[in-house]
């Protein structure tokens, strides 16, 4: 069996999608309510069928080519946090969660795959909906596991835990089994970004690169009603100093041949990552191109499920459908 089907919602900058496009399968139908979002998806795949829409109004029966696919995958927004509790964003993050898993009612797919922050597999704060979502699913005739994967154990110079439902049809989920890791040394940063460091002729790029010698602390994209863009909070712009990189802000270019890095200085002394560098520390290829001003771009990256880790899921899933032990 080859050339399965999926439809993906809340698709952001394409992460998810293009890693299970990469595994093998087809896309139907993606959907997301950003703006820019969309345009990022279309001006990457034009041949994709794309639509501006949210998922809590989406009627699949206004668009039949949803029905009838192999897999639902959802790569819901990451703002769950300690910071976003009691606000509208997390109650949204919430319906979003709820609203994927009353779609697969409509849609019936083969397969979901659901991935979010790593709280989503194990904490509390989300028991509530992994009983919501037990019940529903088992009640459609499918059976799921939950677990948490980290990115850097696929190739991504990134420490970026998530959590993830990854729910099949009862009688092939038996061949179903998580994703084993890809790699085993972790990816740097400085591995990462050695030649795009250098692209511009900065003359300590070799020099950064030695001291970038760990994976990325995780990006955080943040919500659309928060402000300018950043590498995280306060945890993880600490770490980023430690390799020269001032985390309180994205750049707007590479450094070039007269940037003098002495993070002895402060943050004028340290580089700045650039949304196109951190598109690279999320796993996406240079050709792909995110759309919008650099706030909501940096958004568009810093939420998306790396491209690597969306591949390997896929390559889980397409195996168990596949009926492959």
């Amino acid at each position: 069996m080859g050339g399965l089907t999926f439809v993906d919602v809340c698709s952001g900058a394409g992460g998810l999608a293009l890693g299970l496009e990469q595994a093998g399968f087809e896309p139907r139908l993606l959907l997301d309510d950003d703006e820019q979002a969309v345009s990022t998806l279309r001006a990457n795949r034009p041949q994709w069928s794309v639509l501006h829409a949210d998922l809590l109004d989406f009627d699949p029966s206004e668009h039949p080519v949803s029905y009838d696919v192999d897999l639902l995958a959802a790569g819901l927004p990451r703002v769950k946090s300690s910071a976003t509790v009691g606000r509208a964003d997390s109650r949204v993050e919430e319906r979003l969660l709820e609203a994927t898993v009353y779609l697969v009612h409509a849609i019936k797919p083969r397969a979901v795959l659901i991935d979010n922050v790593p709280g989503l597999a194990h904490s509390d704060e989300y028991q509530q909906f992994r009983e919501f979502a037990h019940a529903e699913l088992t009640h459609l005739g499918y059976k799921f596991s939950w677990f948490v994967l980290n990115a850097v154990d696929f190739g991504v110079p990134q420490n970026r835990r998530q959590g993830v439902l990854v729910a099949v049809e009862r009688q092939r989920a038996g061949a179903f089994r998580p994703p084993m890791p890809t790699v085993k040394e972790p990816m740097t940063v400085g591995a990462a970004l050695e030649a795009s460091m250098a692209s511009r002729g900065w003359k300590d790029a070799a020099r950064w690169t030695t001291q970038a010698d760990r994976p990325a602390p995780t990006l955080v994209g943040g919500s659309r009603n928060r402000g300018g863009a950043d590498l995280g909070p306060t945890g993880a712009k600490n770490t980023w100093a430690t390799m020269g990189v001032n985390a309180h802000t994205v750049g707007d270019v590479i450094p070039g041949p007269d940037f003098e890095w002495d993070p002895e200085l402060g943050r004028d002394g340290m580089v700045k990552i650039t949304v196109e560098q951190a598109a690279l520390l999320q796993g996406f290829p240079e050709t792909w191109e995110i759309t919008g001003r650099k706030t909501a771009r940096y958004r568009q990256v810093g939420q998306a499920t790396p491209p690597p880790v969306g591949r390997a899921l896929g390559r889980s899933v397409l195996a168990a459908l596949n009926g492959e032990e």
